[in-house]
């Protein structure tokens, strides 16, 4: 019989310290001033995913860059939004994406991921607050404020 040890020994949490940006959230949009810092000038050209990262408090603790794709998708994978959302202890999140077309209606491709990762997530109570959707001139779309979340 074979017998295999783990390399590791004790698993230790730690708070390392960094010069993010600490904000708290109250309503759509302290997160659309938030999450419009992380876009650039591509923001009309490309379409990128976000996770907002947050403690009970509502208040920012982290992003993520998930994705960034063509003119008028990009992927969202779960498994990665579950993973830093787990990873970083987060007790809620936010979600946002650009539309590049200045459209802020959301598609029936935004509705369904925004239900699959409150579903996914919702297996480890972190909740999502907002889908936020943005655009370059037209300001933005909250799917809480609109009640699709």
């Amino acid at each position: 019989m074979k017998t295999y040890k783990s390399n590791i020994d004790k698993l230790v949490l730690k708070k390392i310290k960094s010069d993010f940006k600490k904000v708290k959230i109250a309503r759509s949009s302290d997160s659309y001033n938030y999450i419009k810092q992380f876009y650039s000038d591509d923001i009309g050209i490309f379409e990128s995913f976000f996770l907002l990262l947050m403690n009970k408090a509502n208040i920012t603790t982290g992003y993520v860059k998930i994705s960034q794709g063509g003119i008028a998708s990009t992927v969202v994978d779960k498994t990665m939004i579950a993973k830093y959302a787990i990873d970083s202890l987060a007790s809620s999140v936010i979600l946002a994406h650009n539309h590049p077309s200045g459209n802020t209606e959301p598609s029936n491709a935004d509705k369904t991921i925004t239900r699959e990762i409150t579903a996914a997530l919702g297996l480890f109570n972190i909740p999502v607050l907002d889908h936020i959707i943005l655009t370059e001139d037209n300001g933005y779309l909250s799917f809480a404020d609109e009640g699709l979340i």
